[in-house]
């Protein structure tokens, strides 16, 4: 993300269907923003795309790191990477959004991401699995 690197792993036992979806989307590229809405976190909208997922292993309150897929439903699918403080939300209120994947290195530079879309805008982001 940026100039950031963050190794992250799969809650492949309490989200196991979001997960499979993540996988099929992988190598992902996009570019993530900020979201004011939701606090100290960035966000990746993916617009009206359908997945075809219910909540699994869902949350409103994620702790730095805990990366969420919201499915779609009453606002647009999106991917919430929270980097402090966040409580999920929208323009229509509260969200709750899948708990797929938790980062494990790179924890130290996740206030970086914040200070990086706020200040500078958009960053590209790829996210892959590395086995």
């Amino acid at each position: 993300m940026g100039p950031l690197t963050f190794t992250a792993r799969l809650e492949e036992q309490a989200a196991p269907k979001t997960v499979a979806v993540i996988r099929k989307m992988l190598p992902f590229k996009s570019k993530i923003v900020h979201c004011r809405w939701s606090g100290e976190s960035t966000w990746i909208p993916m617009g009206e795309r359908k997945l075809g997922l219910e909540f699994e292993n869902h949350t409103s309150h994620p702790a730095p790191g805990m990366l969420l897929l919201y499915p779609g439903g009453i606002s647009e699918t999106e991917l919430l990477f929270p980097y402090g403080s966040t409580m999920f939300a929208s323009k229509v209120g509260q969200l709750a959004g899948n708990h797929f994947a938790t980062v494990t290195e790179g924890h130290e530079n996740l206030p970086e991401i914040g200070r990086l879309t706020l200040w500078e805008g958009a960053q590209e982001i790829t996210i892959e699995e590395v086995r």
